[in-house]
């Protein structure tokens, strides 16, 4: 805490108090505004912006289709900078008013799945893929599952936040959560030195849930120069798991998904068939990249 600062007796919230991300986080819950959600043609709509998160389904619903599994889906794009999941609709659909928000209209009647990790699981569960039938291997991938949603938290909300996005640099916070990161890394790198995967030989939706988290720092794809700042070169364990799930073409695919950032080659906005990859995306509509 810095000297010129004592907190109040009771908080007050102040709508410029959240820097960068101040729109799009509020002390209070429910819409903000009547917005009914688009539904297109496929059982499964998703509703998604490209963050660590919404890549995670991304990633696992190309990963069913590449598997040869029917998971066919349409994936609307949520601008959370616009305010798009305080409306009505979305709200609807996940009560928090983060992304993703799944609904599967298969289910009678349509059900509705919140939260990227059940997200995972329930799509693991309906198509019997990417979870590991043997209770053992089963176990250890719902035990990374859950330790990622868990120390997400401390990567994007905490390290992320306070070294490349607070309107002020503090020390304390900065040193807090890099120790955090690096002791995950290092959680990482001793597991991954005698496992392929993160449930062992077999690739699951915990090595879904991680790579767009873990794999992009180290990667250098996220906070700037934050790879550098952490030494996450030292982790080589981790580099070869990133460098092994970022060839495969699901994963190539699903994070274009609902992306709006970098190249437009590399975006596409909305996803409604498997030709949208080549026929839609922003480079090829005259779209521009948003950021």
């Amino acid at each position: 805490m810095s000297d010129d600062y004592t907190p109040p007796r009771v908080w007050k919230w102040d709508k410029d108090n959240g820097g960068k991300f101040a729109s799009i986080n509020r002390p209070v819950a429910g819409p903000t505004h009547d917005k009914d959600l688009p539904v297109g043609k496929h059982p499964l709509q998703l509703y998604s912006l490209a963050t660590p998160n919404g890549q995670k389904v991304t990633i696992m619903l190309e990963e069913l289709l590449e598997a040869g599994l029917d998971a066919e889906y349409d994936a609307w794009l949520i601008r959370i900078g616009d305010g798009d999941q305080f409306g009505s609709g979305f709200v609807a659909v996940n009560p928090n008013s983060k992304i993703p928000a799944l609904m599967d209209r298969s289910a009678t009647p349509p059900r509705r799945v919140f939260e990227s990790g059940a997200i995972l699981l329930y799509l693991a569960e309906k198509f019997g893929a990417f979870l590991p039938r043997d209770p053992a291997a089963r176990t250890e991938a719902l035990n990374w599952l859950f330790w990622q949603m868990g120390s997400a938290p401390y990567l994007g909300g905490g390290f992320g936040h306070f070294y490349a996005y607070a309107p002020v640099r503090i020390e304390y916070a900065i040193d807090r959560f890099t120790m955090e990161i690096k002791r995950q890394l290092d959680v990482l790198d001793r597991h991954l030195a005698d496992h392929r995967f993160m449930a062992g030989e077999e690739y699951s939706i915990a090595d879904m849930a991680i790579w767009p988290w873990y794999g992009r720092l180290i990667a250098g794809g996220v906070y700037g120069d934050a790879a550098t700042f952490i030494e996450a070169h030292i982790y080589e364990n981790v580099h070869r798991w990133q460098a092994e799930i970022a060839m495969r073409p699901a994963v190539r695919r699903g994070i274009m998904v609902n992306n709006v950032s970098g190249d437009p080659a590399g975006q596409l906005w909305e996803r409604h068939d498997a030709s949208d990859f080549l026929t839609r995306t922003q480079d090829k509509i005259g779209g521009q990249a948003d950021g």
